[in-house]
């Protein structure tokens, strides 16, 4: 009569889209990953260059106070080395009215094309009392950082 069948395990039915949206959510969860380590590497770099930024324009301005133009000279970028010779800096320093006094009133860095770039906004006081408030860009070269731009 008839024979008995074997068991068979049922077919099971295939599932490519699971698999593709595991593939899809490993591939974000790198790609999140990446951009998180990318944001906390320019946060550390931002936070770390904001002492050597207010520093630099700190001795800038006390040699320029001091009446030390040479050596103020000494901490400027080569852009602005190459607009201003040294005699023509320190002539320039010296024109009345003189900046006296200075008051560093907020330093901020960030970054633009990779690379961290400082501004800092100074107070000066020039000689009769008057004051104004300027922005000063400062800039990495050479693992230093410069002022770079027109500070007065």
């Amino acid at each position: 009569m008839g024979r008995e069948r074997a068991y068979h395990r049922p077919a099971r039915r295939r599932r490519p889209v699971r698999g593709g949206v595991l593939v899809a959510g490993l591939g974000l969860g790198t790609c999140l990953v990446g951009v998180a380590g990318l944001g906390l590497w320019n946060v550390q770099v931002v936070l770390q260059a904001n002492g050597p930024v207010r520093e630099t324009a700190d001795v800038f301005f006390q040699q320029v106070v001091a009446g030390d133009p040479d050596q103020a000279y000494e901490k400027l970028c080569r852009d602005a080395r190459g607009r201003w010779s040294q005699v023509g800096f320190a002539s320039w320093v010296r024109t009345p009215p003189q900046v006296s006094g200075y008051e560093i009133v907020d330093v901020s860095v960030a970054t633009r094309g990779g690379r961290p770039r400082g501004t800092v906004t100074v107070r000066l006081t020039r000689e009769g009392g008057a004051s104004e408030q300027r922005e000063l860009p400062v800039v990495q070269e050479d693992g230093r950082w410069r002022v770079c731009g027109d500070p007065f």
